[in-house]
């Protein structure tokens, strides 16, 4: 069995990440960290695992 048309109708399809919403996305959170105090050198050099990664704990991003 196949799927049916059912899941094949525009609405009902999750839409797929466009690579402008990605970049959005990212520069969004790269702004994020500067403004929690990290220094844009710094921001500018790590790549965006390293980003999200640190953007998952701001509180001890301020603490520190």
């Amino acid at each position: 069995m196949s799927t049916g048309r059912k899941y094949q109708k525009k609405p009902m399809t999750r839409p797929r990440k466009s690579g402008l919403e990605r970049r959005r996305r990212s520069r969004l959170q790269r702004a994020r960290l500067i403004a929690l105090g990290i220094s844009e050198g710094v921001v500018a050099k790590m790549n965006q695992k390293e980003v999200r990664t640190l953007l998952q704990r701001p509180a001890k991003l301020v603490a520190v």
